[in-house]
């Protein structure tokens, strides 16, 4: 079956400021096409034939997006980066989301998408060089050990567990994480634990003996990144006090201002997979019969079509909406942080229906990973968790709803 995506139907959205490799609009289109011509046939050996994502692979595609232009939208520039600002992420890693390991490729997937900008954020002179500068030009992968087993920390940071003492000018940090996203194989892990002043950030390198990956966690999403999700311990394990990303007793301050970016990124990104899925089963029910005409001609699949066509026009301009606000106002802002939650709320309840819809389209083939979409369904279903889950973000919206109408009672 021959694959054509369509258009972005962009055009009426705020052309963005040109980045280093030339307008955003350039730098998608350049992304399209890549995604199309290399990423996408590797993209069918991983589902259909099992290959491995391995960090070969990753560096393999890291090269080729490189040579067409397109590697690094969430990079700095001085390391290689294309300098975009968010609203032209938006147009360009919804271009690279096209394909399940687009992002991957394009080195804008998690963690590294939030890592690179913490640490652009709080990083010392000597940390830049020694973490953010091979994280942000794809040399090495980083993980955040962040989320912990019961009774640990979830979705709740005042729960976190994981300790972390002086010993002299050094830390000891001991406790056991899991879920955390590419601990095997990372060149070093953002670990947060709580001090005598509060929740801290500690960089460890991925050599530390102190630290254990144990093992990768069987999960439902394993074929767009390396690293997989991981059993994490923490054991006496020694770091210097230069190791500490930003202050001491402010670590859920750094932690929050990397959500915001983090959480349209994953939006940036699943929407571009909806959009293809939408793509593909729109072209499969035109070419497909059904009681004597095209499926595309019976009207219960028209309105499928139809809702997958407004539930992604709705979750583009919400995205790129909070990208100018994250432009104009800064990703700590209030209003940054309430549209990014907002944001991802519904474009990833959005994503799940456009793809659902999209399997069910495709009638018993839906469910066949032969046609993409069934693999594309159980590896989005993680976005209403991670970064947030749904049911968090809800209450966090309504939290700033009383707030602003307690202020103008």
């Amino acid at each position: 079956m021959s694959e054509t995506l369509l258009e972005p139907g962009e055009a009426h959205l705020p052309t963005p400021p040109a980045p280093a490799g030339g307008t955003a609009l350039e730098v998608a289109a350049r992304t399209a096409r890549f995604v199309r011509e290399t990423v996408i046939p590797v993209e069918r050996e991983i589902i259909v034939d099992r290959r491995p994502v391995t960090d070969e692979l990753r560096l393999e595609l890291n090269a080729a997006a490189r040579a067409a232009g397109v590697f690094g939208p969430l990079s700095p520039v001085e390391y290689g980066g294309l300098g975009l600002d968010f609203r032209g992420q938006a147009h360009v890693l919804g271009a690279a989301g096209e394909s399940l390991v687009g992002p991957l490729a394009l080195h804008c997937w998690a963690p590294d998408d939030g890592n690179i900008h913490l640490l652009d954020d709080a990083c010392t002179t000597e940390q830049r060089e020694r973490y953010l500068a091979p994280l942000a030009s794809g040399e090495i992968r980083s993980a955040i050990a962040m989320t912990e087993p019961a009774p640990g920390t979830g979705s709740d940071p005042g729960m976190l567990r994981t300790t972390a003492t002086r010993v002299g000018g050094d830390w000891s940090i001991s406790g056991a994480k899991h879920l955390t996203t590419g601990a095997d194989g990372a060149g070093f892990t953002i670990a947060v634990a709580r001090t005598d002043v509060g929740p801290t950030m500690f960089l460890v390198d991925g050599d530390n003996p102190g630290m254990r990956v144990v093992r990768r966690m069987p999960t439902l999403d394993f074929s767009s990144a390396p690293g997989g999700h991981c059993e994490v311990v923490f054991d006496d394990c020694r770091v210097p006090g230069s190791t500490v990303l930003g202050e001491v007793g402010l670590g859920l301050e750094y932690a929050s201002a990397r959500l915001a970016p983090s959480r349209l990124t994953f939006c940036m990104n699943w929407l571009g997979l909806a959009n293809r899925a939408h793509t593909l089963s729109a072209t499969y029910i035109t070419e497909r019969h059904a009681f004597g005409v095209p499926i595309a001609e019976h009207g219960l699949a028209q309105g499928l079509v139809a809702d997958n066509e407004i539930d992604i026009a709705a979750a583009r301009a919400l995205v790129h909406a909070t990208a100018a606000t994250l432009d104009e106002l800064g990703a700590t802002s209030s209003a940054a942080r309430h549209g990014a939650s907002i944001a991802k709320t519904f474009v990833s309840e959005a994503v799940w229906r456009v793809l659902d819809r999209s399997v069910q389209l495709f009638g018993g083939l839906g469910v066949c990973e032969d046609y993409l979409v069934a693999r594309f369904l159980v590896e989005a279903r993680a976005f209403r968790i991670y970064e947030g889950p749904s049911e968090v973000l809800r209450a966090s919206v309504a939290r700033r709803v009383f707030r602003r109408v307690g202020r103008r009672a």
